[in-house]
């Protein structure tokens, strides 16, 4: 290095052309050498412990500023993914002469999908969790508990009846029935595929052309209804209340119900506004829906209809056999769950009259199992459940959910908790109201898909159990809306994660308990000759169970 510094102030010196240039660089050479030499030692030092005091504030300054990075870094990354796909993505299947720059002609109309949610490939946050060795051991912690409901029931049953015996009788009943259930999902499955994508395409192919606009759609309006209504609302019902279909298996048939006609009316949703804002003389360019793109949007993990998804370029299918493991295992969860925590406690309370004393007790006794049973939905269904679906389908967007567990206010918690239902009723539910009474509404709109939430599963829940017992519906439209406004955005700090938690967690008790006592008191206190005051009012309120 020396060498080279040498020959490089040779080649300078060689590069000027009069004696007085080489004297003035000489000189100048000879002075930098000269004070390097007298304080080299000095500013060694200085920059030893100038270093040293910056490396201490910044270890001070870190903690902040890693606080920071927490609380903004995905925020800012998430909306820096969406603006780029929104400037880079791929021309809609819709030719130009129905794109953007025509949609707005009538500024009536609503907004087209690429101004709804985008998708973006994106892994769910339990996948990227689940890389860091702290996050894995609490997920084997999980399995060691499960580990220990099993080897619990078979002690207790090897001393109570002399027998060592797994029996998965519970499990049994649950999903008894299942053929029926399947047989309607059948029959709701090849309905879904062909009543409303073949109204949909029957009115876009004759709407230009038509001299009667709003009848023509009026009137297959009025048929999508009719089919939404009866052949998917009625029917599975019937279907299921006449069979008397066990609590899975009702499940099954009364969630999918639910999810065929969200789907349903994604589809008309976001391609009747393209069909109406492509002017009329450019009509004949206009590209619809392919079967194939319906089909895929029916099993995809989503709830809102685009022609295509950001796709994944590989599928792991160990991965999915994991993930279809991992739901297996949380049934079984959930089994010891009841086997163990549940059945005992509900028994001997449903052997007293309804009373404060056994109500309070009861819900106390049903926070640890309502809990994990919270922790088993969000895991086994949000999760894996999705993610298997997702990777089979080389679905890209994995972002069913976000750090709900993080939440400080119940706001945010209602929309981190299921990101796939809540962009549903955000953008078909709330956004669509503000469009059609003005922005000025937004309590109004809040309120509305609160109570739209509240009625769908209170529904599901009371077609599943068979028997009319509206608790999640009190609590969701009476506490949801009020934890709603008062844990507010602008609640932060750990303090309100906390009391989040604890009113998660004793929510989820009350729930568990009542619909619990209830269950029992319709199983041990049946009607000959019930009235309509029967089914409106709780059995267990008057029914003493002998067991």
């Amino acid at each position: 290095m020396v060498g080279e510094e040498n020959i490089s102030i040779r080649n300078r010196r060689s590069s000027y052309r009069t004696a007085e240039e080489k004297d003035d660089f000489s000189r100048r050479l000879e002075g930098n050498w000269s004070f390097s030499n007298s304080t080299n030692g000095r500013i060694g030092a200085e920059h030893v412990m100038r270093k040293m005091q910056l490396s201490a504030e910044a270890e001070q300054l870190k903690p902040a500023f890693m606080k920071g990075v927490d609380s903004h870094f995905t925020e800012f990354v998430n909306g820096l993914i969406a603006k780029s796909v929104l400037l880079e993505s791929s021309p809609s299947t819709f030719p130009a002469s129905c794109q953007e720059k025509d949609s707005f002609i009538n500024k009536e109309s609503r907004a087209p999908p690429e101004h709804g949610k985008v998708f973006v490939i994106r892994k769910s946050l339990l996948d990227e969790l689940f890389e860091v060795d702290h996050i894995q051991t609490i997920y084997n912690m999980f399995i060691a508990i499960l580990i220990l409901f099993i080897l619990s029931t078979l002690v207790v049953d090897f001393i109570d009846e002399g027998r060592l015996v797994l029996e998965f009788d519970l499990l049994v009943y649950a999903f008894g029935g299942f053929s029926v259930a399947a047989f309607t999902w059948l029959y709701m499955f090849l309905s879904t595929l062909v009543m409303p994508y073949g109204l949909f395409i029957q009115w876009a192919k004759g709407y230009h052309s038509s001299l009667h606009k709003i009848i023509r759609t009026s009137s297959f309006g009025i048929l999508f209804m009719i089919f939404q209504t009866v052949w998917l609302g009625f029917v599975p019902t019937y279907i299921t209340l006449t069979y008397e279909l066990p609590p899975a298996s009702s499940a099954i048939v009364i969630m999918e119900q639910v999810r065929f006609i969200m789907k349903a009316y994604s589809l008309i949703r976001e391609n009747v506004p393209r069909v109406v804002s492509c002017p009329t003389q450019k009509s004949n360019s206009l590209q619809l829906p392919r079967v194939s793109q319906y089909l895929y949007f029916l099993f995809a993990p989503t709830l809102i209809y685009r022609d295509d998804y950001p796709r994944t370029p590989t599928r792991r299918w160990s991965y999915v056999a994991t993930k279809f493991a991992q739901v297996l295992g949380s049934l079984f969860y959930a089994y010891y769950i009841f086997v163990r925590l549940c059945i005992p406690i509900y028994r001997n309370y449903s052997q007293e009259n309804f009373n404060l004393r056994g109500l309070v007790l009861c819900i106390f006794n049903s926070i640890l199992p309502g809990v994990l049973i919270l922790l088993l939905v969000f895991f086994s269904f949000l999760h894996c459940w999705l993610n298997a679906f997702a990777e089979m389908l080389c679905f890209g967007d994995r972002m069913f959910y976000k750090d709900w567990w993080n939440s400080t206010s119940f706001a945010n918690f209602y929309r981190t908790w299921n990101v796939v239902v809540h962009d549903w009723l955000y953008y078909y539910v709330y956004r669509d109201f503000l469009w059609f009474f003005g922005k000025k509404f937004k309590a109004a709109a809040m309120l509305l898909v609160f109570t739209v939430s509240a009625i769908v599963h209170e529904y599901v829940l009371d077609v599943c159990f068979g028997y009319f017992y509206p608790v999640l519906f009190c609590i969701y439209m009476g506490f949801g809306i009020a934890f709603n406004f008062v844990l507010h955005d602008g609640r932060k700090g750990p303090i309100w994660n906390v009391i989040m938690w604890t009113l998660l967690f004793l929510g989820h008790g009350i729930i568990l308990c009542l619909y619990s006592q209830e269950w029992y008191a319709h199983q041990y206190c049946p009607l000959k000759n019930p009235t309509f005051l029967d089914y409106v009012k709780p059995r267990s309120w008057s029914c003493q169970m002998k067991i």
